[in-house]
């Protein structure tokens, strides 16, 4: 299903730089500007659905992973570990993300088309944000309030409230655990059927652009999603190196391992879909399956490396291409929401694209900006999955070698003997 779904995917991208070259070549002014509100009008329902379910979605799901995280913690030592170890790899993928797309400026190109989508909108400036009015910012007045505005770091906070009260209780509030949990399985599924719809608005959003700039405009693209791949690249690097250090020669056959995981992942576009595969690698490569239990729900949860990258590199190129140059204290101000936010929504088709909508939203530019890198998130969804899938391999492992037990599942090799 998931193979149909991303040939559909590839489908919606060719069907758009077509028809988008051919309105760009071929009709006149009044039909074009006919064919770019239609287009519009698709690209608009799809993010008034991701709107829509933004709330909800964050409230649920981040209540409910906080209750897990309880019963981590109950765990002790080597939830504590995990969670230390989750918190230094997203702080690491955050930042990656905004020096590489920094330095490779893949935005800088999109200026006319950025001119064109942001007709009659005026974007704030840098001199709106301050440290004093962030901090006030972050305690809701009304949770409905907050929900009804989409004001996702107060839902944040109330979330993480709600999730610490409940935990402080003797009887752990079983009844409202159980219904936040079946609220966010229902907001989950409601995501799945909202995301059905993303192939509709990926050939809107490329056949508009492509309408209003032409085919040259592909290139700009070619370079942001090779410059994202290339910084996954490092990343990837970096972790395999970190896995050296820590676990020495482990590490090489932890990797040659998930090779078919990895695989799988990129090929779907999931980082659930390896997950079963993960399950049975890791212990063939002496991670114990005890630890492999435990870090694994966990890292699906709150370590997703390549979501983490993208986030930065994806946002801070939507900014790039709209002329916004954000200060320090608002890349540090980001760096905080998206290291929370996106903790709540883990596991979520296109999770990515409802981070980065909040995000924009938050710093109060207009969410169609997202438009920009819908058209191309399908490529990029593929390889930030895959890098999930190794980030937690990588911290399954170490995890496993600072409690000493790395190898110690495995059935005893001939040089031991």
């Amino acid at each position: 299903m998931k193979n149909k779904f991303a040939l559909f995917v590839v489908a919606s991208m060719v069907l758009g730089v077509g028809v988008g070259y051919y309105c760009n070549q071929y009709l006149g002014e009044a039909d074009t500007a006919t064919a770019l509100e239609t287009f519009k009008t698709i690209t608009d329902i799809f993010l008034r659905l991701i709107k829509m379910i933004i709330a909800p979605l964050v409230l649920t799901t981040l209540v409910a992973g906080i209750g897990h995280m309880e019963d981590a913690a109950a765990v002790g030592r080597i939830g504590a570990k995990t969670m230390a170890w989750f918190l230094g790899a997203s702080v690491v993928s955050l930042i990656m993300g905004i020096l590489m797309v920094e330095w490779l400026q893949p935005g800088a190109e999109m200026a006319q088309m950025a001119a064109a989508a942001g007709e009659g909108l005026t974007a704030p400036t840098a001199t709106t944000f301050s440290v004093s009015g962030f901090i006030s910012h972050l305690v809701p007045s009304s949770i409905i309030d907050a929900m009804a505005k989409n004001e996702i770091l107060q839902i944040v906070v109330f979330a993480v409230f709600v999730g610490t009260a409940v935990s402080m209780l003797d009887n752990k509030a079983p009844q409202i655990m159980h219904l936040v949990e079946q609220m966010a399985e229902i907001m989950l599924k409601v995501t799945e059927l909202v995301m059905k719809f993303a192939p509709f608005a990926i050939f809107a959003s490329l056949a508009a652009t492509v309408t209003k700039q032409g085919l040259p405009v592909l290139v700009t693209y070619a370079k942001f999603v090779g410059g994202f791949y290339l910084s996954l690249g490092m990343l990837w690097g970096l972790l395999f190196l970190l896995a050296l250090l820590i676990t020495g020669k482990v590490a090489f056959r932890l990797f040659g391992n998930i090779r078919e995981a990895t695989l799988l992942s990129f090929s779907t576009a999931s980082s659930e879909a390896a997950y079963p595969k993960l399950l049975e690698a890791l212990p063939k490569s002496g991670v114990p399956r005890k630890i492999v239990s435990f870090v694994l729900p966990l890292g699906y949860s709150f370590n997703l490396d390549g979501s983490m990258m993208y986030c930065t590199f994806a946002t801070i190129f939507i900014m790039q291409a709209h002329g916004v140059q954000l200060s320090v204290q608002q890349i540090i101000a980001m760096l905080f929401l998206l290291l929370i936010t996106s903790k709540g929504i883990a596991g979520v088709p296109r999770a990515s694209l409802v981070v980065i909508m909040a995000t924009l939203t938050y710093f109060g530019y207009p969410e169609a900006w997202i438009g920009l890198v819908l058209a191309v998130d399908h490529l990029l969804d593929m390889g930030r999955s895959a890098t999930n899938v190794v980030g937690n391999t990588v911290a399954s492992a170490v995890v496993a070698k600072w409690e000493g037990q790395l190898d110690k599942d495995e059935v005893p090799e001939p040089e031991k003997v």
